[in-house]
């Protein structure tokens, strides 16, 4: 039921940065946020790939919302996963890079927000945000439990010898590497169990709200397998690609992205099963765009689809990324939506759905009212991101431009993404008002950071 006072508080509340239940008039929802790795914004058939096929998550999409503008935290996984999970961006966050700084106590995960809020929270596969008895460690987060990969490095291997639990470190039945990230016997495939714990916690836990955060490593490559033994796109095998006349590791590449595709699926059937998938709302995403890494080619399949760049770039293929959001019966079934978002807004609208605040100071905005139809959807002034591998690279986007500039150079590029979504053409000398305004934001946006400093 609607709440009497909202039209009242809200905007009170919302002034003051937290999130209201005023767009909540159903039960809090189970919340479910699949984040594959190093998926383009074109590997999906719904987002215009022709060779992949990805039934299961074009009929995801057909049943739910696709999200055409829609932002990773960063163009790399570590900073991509810190703003997922803390709603902020690259410029506030604690981890700005792929580094080894776990996030602190003071760092408010969005785990901790809903488990405040009665949710059952775990987190299965990739970390990256702090080790086994650090800070950040997924239980000292929020999180009452997890299973996969802490360190994103030991996340290349399919077949790790050992994955933690907990904080107890435990053996892979039947994998040994001979150096790290290289198996020499490869029996159990690090996917499979993450799709097999997913299952089982959300049968453990039908009957009350939950949250789960599972964090696929597919596709992402090995690459110290890759150097080793050049078979870097790591898949039991090629599945209905093995008779293609492709090179085997586009093969694999393919074959990895069907396998996600199949047990995305499989997990909606099971939410089907046990009769709470109209109470649980999937959202499905990339960390960042397509990879050339470990022989894949990403102009083999057009993976970033109509974009420029890739992983590492913050051109839109580095950083636009597919999204899906499914809730039968409230999501609209066939939406496609064009309302830009990127992943710190993830934390303010899963607190909104679960009627509970989000944390004042941070950067995102509860995108529920574009989830449910109905109320009016604030917008941000502007997104904003940094990358510090190699050069000190700035992006932001207000409105149809974006802007791109190097620190080391002073070099800046300006496109409008209305006309120019391919970032083909560099307009900063033609609107010098523009480039000043948005020279002001690239300036101003970012805090001080030890780790990552300007």
């Amino acid at each position: 039921m609607r709440l009497p006072w909202c039209g009242i508080v809200a905007p009170l509340l919302a002034v003051a940065g937290y999130a209201t239940v005023c767009a909540q008039e159903s039960p809090r929802p189970n919340i479910v946020f699949i984040l594959a790795d190093d998926l383009g914004y074109g590997d999906l058939g719904c987002y215009g790939q022709e060779k992949i096929r990805t039934p299961r998550l074009d009929a995801m999409a057909a049943e739910g919302m696709r999200f055409t503008q829609a932002y990773s935290g960063s163009t790399v996984c570590a900073p991509s996963r810190c703003s997922l999970m803390t709603g902020r961006h690259s410029g506030t966050s604690r981890i700005r890079g792929n580094a080894s700084v776990p996030l602190l106590p003071g760092d408010v995960c969005v785990a901790e927000a809903l488990k405040g809020a009665g949710y059952r929270t775990a987190l299965v596969g990739k970390w990256g945000l702090g080790d086994a008895g650090t800070t950040g460690e997924p239980t000292a987060q929020g999180f009452d439990s997890y299973f996969g990969y802490l360190d994103q490095v030991h996340a290349h291997t399919y077949y790790p010898a050992t994955l933690w639990r907990n904080g107890v470190e435990e053996a892979v039945p039947g994998n040994v590497e001979s150096q790290r990230n290289v198996a020499t016997e490869r029996v159990t495939y690090s996917h499979d169990l993450f799709t097999t714990e997913a299952a089982q916690f959300v049968r453990a836990n039908s009957e009350a709200p939950f949250f789960l955060y599972l964090a696929y490593t597919i596709p992402h490559a090995n690459n110290e397998r890759h150097a080793a033994l050049g078979d870097g796109m790591e898949v039991p095998d090629y599945g209905d690609y093995a008779k293609e006349d492709w090179p085997a590791s586009q093969k694999g590449h393919a074959a990895m992205i069907s396998r996600l595709d199949r047990d995305v699926g499989a997990l909606l059937d099971l939410l089907r099963e046990l009769g709470i998938d109209k109470n649980t709302l999937v959202i499905f995403s990339s960390d960042n765009g397509t990879h050339k890494e470990g022989g894949a080619d990403p102009a083999f399949f057009k993976s970033s689809g109509p974009l420029r760049g890739i992983k590492r770039d913050l051109y839109e293929g580095g950083i636009r990324v597919p999204a899906i959001a499914w809730w039968p019966g409230t999501v609209a079934g066939g939406a496609v939506s064009a309302q830009p978002w990127a992943f710190w807004d993830f934390l303010p609208t899963a607190a909104e759905l679960a009627g509970t605040s989000a944390p004042p100071e941070i950067d995102g905005i509860s995108i529920a009212p574009t989830l449910l139809g109905r109320g009016e959807q604030r917008q941000h002034e502007y997104f904003y991101w940094e990358f510090h591998e190699g050069d000190f690279l700035q992006a932001v986007r207000q409105g149809p431009w974006k802007a791109i500039r190097s620190r080391k150079s002073g070099d800046v590029e300006l496109f409008n993404l209305d006309k120019d979504i391919g970032e083909t053409t560099n307009v900063a000398a033609e609107n010098p008002a523009v480039m000043k305004s948005l020279a002001h934001i690239l300036d101003t946006a970012r805090t001080p950071s030890e780790h990552w400093p300007g």
